[in-house]
């Protein structure tokens, strides 16, 4: 399975979509790009006259690179539908992302037993500094 098709598998459009583009997935663990639209809907309000992506959005992104398309890969072949739900995270948030900013996201398998993923996760930004790190977990299952 390719990159490329790696990410149309995935479960998410514009405006969720938080992936650019996939530089290696592996069976133990996944690396992955995004830039942060100036024009996202999130920023508006979030903060008045200063935005900044919020901490929800940053783990988002952390977990469609991280865990959902390492999680795709590690289900493949895939004959129809993935379902994916999200579990668990825990995330230590270091600096912000702002509009226009590019991350990078790598992760690492922790174990994929059952169905069920858990990563460590880490996002840097295009300078390679440290803006989060954390552990998240999700399902997996094919129809």
């Amino acid at each position: 399975m390719t990159n490329k098709e790696i990410i149309a598998l995935l479960p998410y459009s514009e405006p969720f979509l938080f992936v650019d583009s996939l530089e290696s997935v592996t069976k133990d663990g996944a690396k992955g790009d995004y830039t942060f639209k100036t024009d996202s809907f999130f920023y508006e309000g979030h903060f008045k006259d200063n935005p900044v992506t919020p901490g929800v959005i940053l783990s988002e992104c952390m977990a469609q690179i991280g865990l959902v398309c390492l999680g795709i890969y590690l289900s493949a072949p895939i004959t129809s539908e993935i379902k994916i739900a999200f579990t668990t995270m825990h995330a230590d948030y270091y600096l912000p992302v702002f509009p226009g900013e590019r991350v990078t996201v790598i992760s690492e398998k922790m174990y994929f037993r059952f169905g069920k993923l858990k990563c460590k996760v880490r996002m840097t930004n295009n300078k390679g500094e440290v803006v989060a790190i954390g552990e998240m977990s999700g399902m997996m299952k094919t129809l």
